[in-house]
């Protein structure tokens, strides 16, 4: 499970949550995880996005796996 920290611009599109508990196996699952919780946001999660793992950016990193206890 990921914890997914949301900062910047994407903070203030989930309203009050600041981070959630996320279950998936890569990124691309944990996007569309996301767009399942928050529905509005669904279409935009796919669209040009950076993710920092562990605090590193990555770019195009919908494949990329993650273990347990990861930070995204």
């Amino acid at each position: 499970m990921a914890r997914v920290v949301f900062t910047g611009n994407f903070r203030h599109l989930v309203g009050d949550d600041s981070e959630a508990d996320i279950p998936a196996s890569n990124v691309r699952d944990l996007l569309n995880r996301l767009g399942e919780r928050y529905p509005a946001r669904a279409p935009h999660l796919h669209e040009r996005i950076a993710v920092a793992l562990d605090g590193d950016i990555h770019q195009g990193a919908q494949f990329s796996p993650y273990g347990p206890d990861r930070e995204v």
